[in-house]
């Protein structure tokens, strides 16, 4: 699986987690993907939160010559019937519970579901943006990314990198497999048949509890 396929594969099934009406965060990189993968039954409205409600993808047909962008400073476009607000507006939506969903990227997560996704110490990242706000903010955290960097795990016992947030995780969701995060650790709920438990669990370093229903990852 090459890594444009792996980043189709684990967004294709983080779209499986949107719910008809959700209000949705989309982080920057992989998680901008997932409006392309939305079961055609599933609208939601996307926020940025740097001030748009109701962002769609920026194309052909939907861009305008008024140049706009998400947080991540992607193209995109408004919807009829959307709204611009200013960041005190945006961020009391955030942090007043009115997302369902975000969906983010990760340097590291742990088994307590504590993320680390701003900043590796000496090397110039975008930074914290929202996410803090975020991940405390959303009724639902959704992690996607890759399941290890340069073969080292990604899933940790414990986060090595500054927290973004604690106990913020819901789900984490790879290229391998969806791990579910419980009071009594990772819950592996499905697999990629591509790869056995043992290959799954090689790659963690946290235990991985599997679920006496795991299933197919689709």
């Amino acid at each position: 699986m090459d890594k444009d396929n792996i980043k189709s594969y684990i967004i294709a099934r983080a779209a499986k987690e949107m719910r008809d009406g959700d209000i949705v965060n989309l982080g920057i990189g992989m998680p901008t993907m997932v409006p392309n993968f939305l079961p055609k039954d599933v609208k939601v409205i996307i926020q940025a939160e740097n001030g748009l409600m109701r962002v769609i993808p920026c194309t052909e047909e939907t861009c305008e010559p008024i140049y706009k962008v998400d947080a991540g400073a992607t193209p995109v476009s408004v919807a009829p019937g959307g709204s611009y607000f200013d960041s005190c507006t945006s961020f009391g939506m955030i942090r007043g519970g009115h997302i369902d969903v975000t969906v983010l990227g990760a340097l590291e997560v742990d088994e307590k579901g504590n993320l680390s996704n701003w900043i590796i110490p000496g090397k110039k990242l975008p930074g914290m943006g929202g996410a803090m706000d975020l991940v405390v903010g959303a009724k639902k955290v959704i992690v996607t990314m890759e399941h290890t960097q340069k073969g080292e795990p990604k899933i940790l016992k414990n986060c090595r990198l500054p927290l973004t947030a604690v106990n913020c995780v819901d789900l984490i969701i790879t290229e391998m497999g969806v791990m579910e995060v419980t009071p009594k650790g990772l819950v592996l709920t499905e697999i990629n048949p591509e790869y056995s438990v043992e290959e799954v669990q090689a790659a963690t370093e946290a235990v991985l509890i599997v679920s006496p229903g795991l299933k197919p990852m689709s």
